[in-house]
C-alpha cells in the first residue's frame, strides 16, 4: 500500500529536514549555472528556522519525510514573495510543487493579506519556467540574483488563486 503526499504549515521539527532537503534539490540548479555559491546552498540552518517563525512555510511530507517545501513572507508593496520551492528529485513532475504553490498562496492571500504573489528563478531554470507559467504567473521582468544569477521575475495577483486552485 502506497502513502500519499500531504502538504501542511512547516512545524519548528521540519527545519533540520527543510535544509537538508533543499540542500539536495538546488544542486541541479548550481550545476545548471556552474555556481555553487547561490543563495539556497549557502543559507544557514539558523536561518532556515528563523524563516519557520516569521514567514509562511509549508511542506509536503510522505509518511514523517520532508520531500518538498516552499516558502513566502509580505514585501513592503504588499506583494508575496514566494521563494525556495523544492521538491525531492525522485518525486518531481507529479504536481507536489503546484501543490505547495497553491498552499502558500492561499496562506499569504488569506491570513497575509497579498495582494499579488512574486517569484523568481534563474533565466536557464526551464522546468521551473514551465510550472510557473502552467499555474498563472507571467514575466515581468528580470533581475540580478545576489549570487550573480540572471533572474526572470513572475507575478500573478493574488486573485488568480481562485482560478488555480
Amino acid at each position: 500500500m502506497g502513502m500519499s503526499v500531504t502538504i501542511s504549515v512547516a512545524t519548528e521539527q521540519d527545519a533540520e529536514q527543510i535544509f537538508r532537503l533543499q540542500y539536495l534539490c538546488f544542486q541541479s540548479e548550481a550545476a545548471l549555472y556552474g555556481n555553487y555559491r547561490i543563495a539556497p546552498l549557502v543559507q544557514t540552518l539558523e536561518s532556515v528556522r528563523q524563516e519557520l517563525v516569521s514567514d509562511c512555510v509549508f511542506v509536503a511530507r510522505l509518511g514523517e519525510e520532508v520531500v518538498g517545501s516552499v516558502r513566502g513572507s509580505i514585501t513592503e508593496d504588499g506583494a508575496a514573495a514566494i521563494g525556495k520551492l523544492c521538491v525531492h528529485p525522485r518525486l518531481q513532475g507529479h504536481g507536489i510543487g503546484a501543490r505547495l504553490l497553491r498552499a502558500a498562496e492561499a496562506a499569504l492571500a488569506e491570513e497575509r493579506g497579498a495582494t499579488k504573489f512574486r517569484l523568481h528563478t534563474g533565466h536557464r531554470s526551464e522546468g521551473n519556467l514551465r510550472l510557473y507559467r502552467r499555474v498563472g504567473y507571467e514575466t515581468v521582468g528580470t533581475a540580478e540574483g545576489t549570487d550573480g544569477v540572471p533572474m526572470i521575475v513572475l507575478e500573478k495577483a493574488a486573485g488568480a488563486y481562485v482560478a488555480t486552485a
